[in-house]
């Protein structure tokens, strides 16, 4: 209590008082002091009824009066009401002005904004962009269930699984040659947020992209051919005092031409939607050769252990698995110390699942949990002195999650900075198929 409001209590409870002993004087002076002072208590009471009375007509009709000036509780009361009502006022108008800002800044955004209600998936709000993008019309279209609306489009599946949608691009059936990336949003209890946008510049940029080094590895090729063979016609015991250089030169060489065969092994499988041939893969004949590769590049520095356990092959591109796995093998040899251990473990997955697994464990430097989300990056280090010094060319995690994704299979990366690194290759039950025996 506010010591005005304690002033005006203690005041109102004096005149209370001092009315009371005044009809009781009164009383005496008449010879009947109780009625008397009966009656001077009901009409107090009266009167502040009369007050509760006013106040309940002022808030039923929302009025808003200047305060009375005087003096008591009921007074201090209008001043507590109007001050309460001034500050409500004031904070609507700064609530009404900041949804005018934000609904603003989202009629500004090139981005189609479209605010759709969780349980009924009807529209509640869009912004201008939607009417472009989306061709939503206004107000025709609030309240309306967003499936149907945008019914041209694959919508109605990804939208039933909420939270849990991918982003998903589509072609436009309004706008020939764009596409839109469709995002779900959930962002309170009863509302989503569908973000759509035209990536149609972006992919176009990222087509050119890819065709640029595409066509520049290609050009590179034949020019790094005839530089390493005449380094490779030259004896440096001939000329002992250029073998250093020969010797650079060559391992540089070989490592250009290594890193253009990584960049059109990638642009290839980036170009690809799907598998071009696909054909039974003999997972025994593969794991040996992943050993004998595993063995020629640690020349014995490392221990190398390959388990088959799964029995199954697979179903898929013998070339492109070889390739993302002999990637991983590689990865784990350059990046594991002598002394250390490689692990190629070809097993079923846990949990009941169909589906198998190969995995890549070593005991290596391992990678800081910072950089595991951009580990697959083309050309992204976590040490470029270290990926220098083992000759990598930072393409290989990216050529095998390319090679993963066009099997519909993921990679796992679980890693400890000083204990090691597990690379898994989960592959679903649609890609397992039972061994073929060998015949002899």
């Amino acid at each position: 209590m506010t010591p005005s409001a304690r002033s005006a209590w203690f005041r109102t409870l004096g005149q209370l008082g001092l009315i009371l002993l005044g009809a009781a004087v009164a009383g005496l002076l008449v010879g009947r002091p109780w009625p008397v002072v009966t009656l001077a208590a009901l009409g107090v009471v009266a009167w502040h009824y009369l007050r509760l009375r006013r106040v309940l007509v002022r808030l039923t009709a929302r009025q808003r009066l200047p305060p009375p000036a005087g003096e008591g509780v009921w007074n201090e009361l209008d001043r507590l009401l109007h001050r309460s009502q001034s500050e409500m006022r004031a904070r609507k108008r700064r609530l009404i002005e900041m949804l005018r800002a934000y609904r603003a800044a989202a009629e500004a955004l090139p981005d189609a904004v479209v605010v759709v209600q969780r349980d009924s998936q009807r529209i509640e709000w869009f912004n201008h962009a939607a009417t472009q993008l989306l061709r939503l019309r206004y107000p025709q279209d609030l309240g309306a269930p967003l499936a149907d609306r945008l019914a041209p489009l694959p919508l109605a599946h990804w939208l039933a699984t909420g939270r849990h949608a991918e982003p998903l691009e589509v072609a436009s059936p309004w706008t020939p040659g764009a596409t839109l990336s469709f995002r779900l949003i959930p962002y309170s209890e009863n509302l989503w947020l569908l973000v759509a946008r035209d990536v149609s510049r972006l992919l176009q940029l990222e087509q050119m992209r890819r065709d640029f080094v595409a066509n520049v590895s290609h050009e590179l090729r034949t020019p790094l051919t005839v530089v390493h063979g005449y380094l490779e016609m030259l004896d440096p015991d001939e000329h002992p005092e250029w073998a250093p250089m020969l010797t650079e030169m060559q391992k540089q060489s070989q490592r250009m031409a290594q890193l253009v065969e990584d960049l059109l092994t990638l642009s290839r499988l980036e170009s690809q939607e799907g598998l071009a041939y696909e054909e039974p893969v003999a997972m025994a004949p593969l794991l040996a050769t992943l050993r004998r590769e595993a063995e020629a590049l640690s020349q014995g520095r490392h221990e190398i252990v390959v388990e088959d356990s799964a029995g199954v092959d697979l179903y898929g591109s013998a070339k492109e698995l070889h390739s993302a796995f002999s990637n991983l093998v590689g990865n784990a040899i350059r990046y594991t110390p002598a002394g250390g251990r490689v692990a190629v473990r070809f097993r079923p997955e846990r949990g009941g699942a169909q589906g198998v697994v190969l995995e890549v464990a070593d005991t290596g430097y391992g990678i800081p949990a910072a950089h595991l989300p951009r580990i697959t990056e083309r050309f992204y280090r976590v040490s470029n002195s270290r990926s220098r010094e083992s000759g990598g060319t930072g393409l290989g995690l990216s050529i095998v999650k390319h090679v993963l994704h066009l099997h519909q299979a993921r990679l796992e990366i679980a890693s400890e900075v000083g204990q090691g690194s597990t690379f898994s290759c989960h592959f679903g039950a649609e890609r397992v198929r039972p061994r073929l025996l060998e015949v002899s």
